[in-house]
């Protein structure tokens, strides 16, 4: 090297390394996620990974701090209730406990996928009315026209933006215990039966079935041929 190169000083940066020299940052390519080399002037515009859609959409409806007494005291630990849903005709809900938000959160969020349920709908709203008890939750849900939206509170609202029911309307008449109306929520979905098996529509099918098998076939007539007069001459 020569001694004008070796003379010069050398530039640390605030984080204490060496500065890079330019004609190492000039040679030096720069390579996006995949690999690829990439030009300098596009450093920014990296290449971002293909993430899959996720299937199921998940909500933090409520974290509590919840205390348990023990020998030594009481211990301190956090309860996370968590809904799932595929914005369709799935939903679930989970309610667990941890050390820590974090592991609540992923309890619960995993205790929710494994207890789904699938639900029959009308289009965008339920199938009929419904009114379901859970301890001491009082929760009833009906059909409701299209435009209407969820008409509903906190708890029934959140569970139902992560279904397709567009049109619904809600009253809670019992407990104000976000748990407990959540499951009364589910067990009122549950219960949903779609309009083709609803007694009354099965009882004047079968009937319609009835007559038109008591109903004698219809024997094809043959067309009246017209006799023809003749008229005698005088």
């Amino acid at each position: 090297m020569p001694e004008a190169e070796k003379k010069a000083p050398r530039v640390i940066n605030k984080s204490g390394t060496l500065k890079m020299e330019d004609k190492i940052a000039a040679t030096k390519q720069t390579r996006d996620i995949s690999g690829k080399r990439m030009d300098r002037r596009n450093r920014r515009d990296r290449v971002k990974a293909d993430v899959a859609p996720k299937e199921f959409d998940e909500l933090t409806i409520a974290v509590d701090r919840v205390s348990r007494t023990v020998a030594g005291g009481s211990r301190m630990r956090f309860q996370a209730f968590v809904a799932i849903g595929n914005h369709k005709n799935k939903v679930g809900i989970g309610v667990a406990k941890g050390n820590d938000v974090t592991t609540a959160v992923a309890k619960a969020t995993s205790k929710a996928k494994k207890s789904m349920i699938t639900f029959n709908m009308d289009g965008e709203t339920i199938c009929h009315e419904s009114r379901t008890k859970v301890t001491g939750a009082d929760v009833l849900i009906k059909p409701a026209a299209p435009g209407t939206g969820i008409i509903a509170g906190g708890t029934v609202r959140a569970i139902m933006g992560l279904t397709g029911v567009k049109n619904l309307i809600s009253k809670s008449l019992g407990s104000t215990n976000k748990v407990n109306i959540a499951y009364a929520v589910i067990e009122g979905l549950r219960a949903q039966v779609p309009r083709s098996e609803w007694t009354g529509n099965n009882a004047k099918a079968k009937k319609a079935e009835a007559v038109k098998a008591d109903e004698p076939k219809a024997t094809a007539k043959k067309p009246a041929t017209k006799k023809s007069t003749k008229k005698e001459d005088k």
